[in-house]
C-alpha cells in the first residue's frame, strides 16, 4: 500500500451502505471482504443496512469496488471516509500580447509577404506593418520569443522584439484606473456640494448687517 492510499483511510474504519435484507446476505458480504487486500475485520449491522470494514491498510475505494463486483444486484454506497478530490489545476489564463518586431522591409510587396507569413502563426490575430519605420505590430495569444523563431524560420527574416506588452496585464491597469477615477470624482463632488453649502452659510444675507440695505434696523 502507498501512502497515498493510506491516506484515503486515515481512521482505519471503512462504512458500506448496503442493502441486508437476511443472514445470507451477511455471510455473503462477510465472506466476499474477509481476507481482502487490507482488511482486518468485518462488522454487519442488518438493521440499519451498513456493513463496517476495520483494516488502517483497506483502500476505501478498492473495498467498495470488490463488493459491487463480487455481489452482484446490490447497491453498493461508500458512506465514509469520503474519497479524496483530485485538487482541480486551472489552465493558465492564456496571455494576451502585443509585440512590435523590428522587419526589414524594402517595398509593399516585403509587407505583405510579412504580414502574412505572421498570419499563420497559432495564435496570432492582428499584424500591422509599418514599411516607413521597419516595424510590425503583432496582437494575439503567444509567446514573443516564439513568434521571432517563427519568423525566422517560415518567412527567412531578421526579426527583434522592440517592446512587448501584455494586453491582459494592461486591461487589469485600465479597470483599476477606471476605478480609481469614478471613485476621485465621487468624492470631488461630494467635497464641492459640501463647500457650496457652507459657502452659502457664509454669505448668506445678515439680518442685521449695515452692509444689507435692506437689513432691519435696531432702534
Amino acid at each position: 500500500m502507498t501512502s497515498t492510499e493510506n491516506k484515503n483511510n486515515p481512521q482505519g474504519i471503512i462504512v458500506l451502505g448496503v442493502n441486508i435484507h437476511c443472514e445470507g446476505c451477511a455471510n455473503e458480504v462477510s465472506k466476499c471482504l474477509r481476507g481482502f487486500e487490507g482488511v482486518e475485520g468485518v462488522e454487519i449491522d442488518g438493521k440499519n443496512n451498513k456493513v463496517s470494514v476495520k483494516g488502517k491498510m483497506a483502500d476505501p475505494i478498492k473495498v467498495t469496488e470488490r463488493l459491487r463486483k463480487q455481489i452482484s444486484g446490490k447497491h453498493v454506497e461508500l458512506i465514509s471516509p469520503k474519497p479524496l478530490s483530485k485538487e482541480e489545476k486551472k489552465p493558465p489564463e492564456a496571455e494576451l500580447f502585443e509585440v512590435v518586431l523590428k522587419i526589414y522591409m524594402h517595398c509593399e510587396g516585403c509587407a505583405k509577404e510579412v504580414k502574412h507569413c505572421i498570419l499563420k502563426m497559432k495564435g496570432v490575430q492582428t499584424v500591422d506593418p509599418n514599411m516607413e519605420k521597419n516595424e510590425v505590430c503583432v496582437k494575439g495569444i503567444m509567446n514573443p520569443h516564439k513568434l521571432v523563431e517563427f519568423i525566422n524560420k517560415r518567412g527567412g527574416r531578421h526579426a527583434e522584439v522592440v517592446k512587448k506588452t501584455s494586453v491582459n496585464t494592461l486591461g487589469k491597469q485600465n479597470k483599476e484606473d477606471a476605478r480609481s477615477k469614478m471613485k476621485k470624482s465621487k468624492d470631488d463632488a461630494a467635497a464641492s456640494t459640501t463647500s457650496h453649502d457652507q459657502l452659502r452659510l457664509v454669505y448668506a444675507p445678515q439680518l442685521f448687517s449695515d452692509e444689507n440695505p435692506n437689513s432691519c434696523s435696531l432702534m
